[in-house]
Order: structure tokens, then sequence, then C-alpha cells
């Protein structure tokens, strides 16, 4: 490394001096990066197909990438579908196949942005995709299924990445701290375990966005009398530009709590309220409609089916919106499931089967519901007649639980809503 090289290095953001390089350094997701994944072991054997990486900024799509690059014996290009052309790709493509006719070597290509290349470019890179030419190694943000042309998805294997847990994060910016190379080691920081849990849980799943807040955090923070820098949580906020709710973060929980419960009291103005101040604090709005789509099913349940509907429905459309227009379908599905009538009935009734199932497990079910196409002619004869409910105008009364079991009741519907005008066919 020549003196502008070390410069450039050791000017570059921390995000990027401290992207791991081995799959030991690899912060989170193990479904397809852990010790026994598909994906390492492919790797490990050099017999990775093409894929694409599909998820969330910030997750280690393109680390991961590199980082198979590192620990394949085969040559490697990289290409960004933001700024390549069809030139671009079919330079490589030339290359890709000289090197495997004279020396037997794979090529590997790395696109980025890969969502991006419109049907030329993606046409461009099928045909050597198809025959084995280069193997193909995508990262998008946006779902391939839907902005990719489905030639070129139906020829590689999609791994799908989840936004990385706070105490992912945590271990990445413990990490960070403590190198003395790559990262902040060589200054001395005081940061609090409340600053830090700030950076890790605002950071919204993003590690690139956590690392750039911890950076801005130590390049602003105040020194002590013994010359240390100082991070506390307002420090800590400012940088991650995410209001603190509070020191310990008791208040946060405290405030989801308070909308959760407020959901299942019925009170829309108190929802809206906890939800805003939670919103207006940082919280993702994700955590609010998922939690929608809970007390849509457990406090609304049978008594308002569309209710969960309304919820799923609200988080598609911020998943689609975001900030700040997401906010209304958001209010819209708050109101909704707030004013519904509520039955826990659903939740009663999957608590009681569910103890059964794990308590009272009997396999001596009725003969005549059993799959009959391996069962010898005589033997179909012995199970029984099955009533085809259809045949009977859409409902026959006959037992279907074990004999053991066959006088419980599960679903207890109340009179509320929905609920109380279904009658249940029952002879």
């Amino acid at each position: 490394m020549d003196l502008f090289s070390t410069n450039e290095y050791a000017l570059a953001p921390l995000a990027d001096r401290m992207r791991p390089l081995t799959f030991d350094e690899f912060v989170g997701q193990k479904h397809i990066a852990g010790n026994t994944s598909l994906l390492r072991r492919a790797v490990k054997a050099g017999a990775l197909g093409s894929c694409i990486f599909y998820g969330p900024a910030g997750c280690g799509k393109t680390t991961l990438a590199n980082i198979i690059a590192g620990e394949l014996n085969a040559d490697i290009e990289k290409l960004n579908a933001v700024s390549a052309g069809v030139a671009d790709c079919k330079k490589v493509i030339e290359k890709a196949v000289e090197n495997l006719r004279m020396f037997g070597k794979r090529t590997y290509l790395l696109l980025d942005e890969c969502h991006r290349f419109n049907k030329a470019q993606s046409d461009c890179l099928l045909h050597a995709i198809e025959k084995g030419h280069i193997i193909f190694i995508g990262s998008t943000t946006v779902n391939p299924y839907v902005s990719m042309t489905s030639a070129i998805v139906s020829r590689c294997r999609v791994f799908e990445f989840e936004k990385l847990s706070p105490e992912d994060i945590k271990v990445a910016l413990h990490r960070a701290l403590n190198d003395k190379i790559k990262g902040l080691g060589n200054l001395k920081i005081n940061i609090t375990e409340e600053a830090l849990s700030h950076i890790a849980h605002f950071s919204s799943g993003d590690l690139r966005n956590a690392l750039n807040a911890l950076e801005f955090a130590a390049l602003s923070a105040q020194k002590d009398a013994d010359g240390s820098l100082h991070i506390d949580t307002e420090t800590a906020a400012q940088a991650a530009q995410k209001r603190a709710i509070s020191v310990d973060q008791s208040l946060y929980y405290d405030l989801i709590s308070c909308f959760c419960k407020s959901l299942r009291g019925s009170d829309s103005d108190a929802a809206l309220y906890y939800s805003e101040r939670l919103i207006s604090a940082g919280c993702d709005p994700l955590l609010i409609a998922r939690r929608l789509i809970v007390h849509a099913s457990e406090d609304v349940g049978m008594a308002d089916p569309y209710a969960l509907t309304i919820a799923v429905s609200a988080m598609t459309a911020f998943e689609k919106l975001g900030l700040p227009e997401g906010r209304i379908p958001l209010a819209n599905a708050i109101i909704y499931v707030c004013e519904a009538e509520k039955s826990n009935s659903v939740v009663t009734a999957l608590s009681e089967a569910n103890y059964d199932a794990l308590n009272n497990a009997d396999d001596n079910v009725p003969p005549y519901l059993k799959d009959t196409h391996y069962m010898s002619r005589e033997a179909k004869k012995q199970s029984g007649e099955y009533k085809y409910p259809h045949s009977y105008g859409g409902y026959v009364k006959q037992q279907y639980l074990p004999d053991s079991l066959k006088d419980r009741v599960y679903y207890k519907p109340t009179q509320n809503g929905y609920e109380g005008k279904k009658k249940k066919k029952k002879e």
C-alpha cells in the first residue's frame, strides 16, 4: 500500500474500514452465512452457483459477496448496475470466456444494485450465466422477483437477508471501538452502555448507519478532564439523528405497552397518541404495524375478521410509502382495530388446542378421515364412510376429533360483532 492509498484508507468512513473480510468477522444472517449454512458449504466446496442477495440496506449483502470472492479460487469482477452498461458487461464476459478456455478458471461477477439493470443489460448477461461462462452474484434492496428479468432470477438462487438485530449491531460497534487498526481503538472513548444501545436500536437494522453514527459521535464528543471522549445518550441521539426517549430506554417499552393496551381497550385517541410518541422518538413504524397485526388477531379476532386485512394492508402500504405518508394508512388501521368489536375466542381456542396437542396427543383418528389412497379395497370398507360435506349442502355432522377428545370444544364464539351474528351449524 503506497502513501496515497494509506491516506485514502485512513480517511475512509468507519463503516468502510470495518467491513468484514472473512466469514468469522461477518455479523448476523446466520441462516445464510452460519457455519452449517448451505451457502457456506457451497463456498467451501467451490460449488457456489449464481445467486442474488436480497434485503434491506446495511445488512451485509455486498460485504458477504466480497467475502465469498475472497474465499474462492476464481477471478472476480465487480460492477455496479447504476454506472455499468452493456459494453462493460461484454468486456467482463469476453475476459471470463478467455480465462475459462485457456486456464480453466471460472469468473464471478459481483453486481451491486442489480435491480437497476435494464432488459438489454440483463439479456447480455443471460447467455453467459446459462452457459456457465460467469457465476453471477447480484445484490439488491428491491424484490428481484418483481424488479428483475425473470429469466435471470430463474437461473439464480435467491437468498433473502434480514435486518440486523440490535444485538448483532452492538457486537459490530464493540468491535469498532476496540479495533486499533481499522476502528476507533486508538481513541480514548468512554461511551455509556445506554448510548451504545441507543445507536444500535435506532439504526433500524442498518449497520452502516450505526457505524456512521458512532464515528460522528466520537468526532463530536466533548473531552473529559482526563482527555477521554465522553459519549452519553444525548450525544448518541444527536449523532443517530434520533431523539433519545430516556437514558435507560424504560420509557420506550412503557410506550409500547401503553400502545398495545390502548388497542385492546378500544381507545383510538390514546393508541394514536402513543404511536406518534413512538414514531417521533425514532421507533421503527413497522414495529407498530406488526403489533397491529397481532392485536387484530388476538383482541379483535372473529368479532371482526376484516381487522386483520386492514392491519396487513396498512403494513404493506407503509412499506411502499415510507414516512411521512405511510403514517396515514397506519393511523387508519389503528383507529379501525381500536373501534372494532373485540373477542379473544381465537386465542383461547388456540391455547386449549395447543395444550391438548402437546399433553393429550391421540393418533387414533377416526378411520374414515385417514388417507385411503394406499388402502386396499377391504381396508377402505372397514374404515367406514366419510361424509363429504358438499353432498349435504356444505355441512354434515360427523366426528373429526379422536375418541379421547371428541367432546372437546376449543372455539367458543362470543356474542360480539360478526361472531355474534354467525351461527355455528350443529345438529
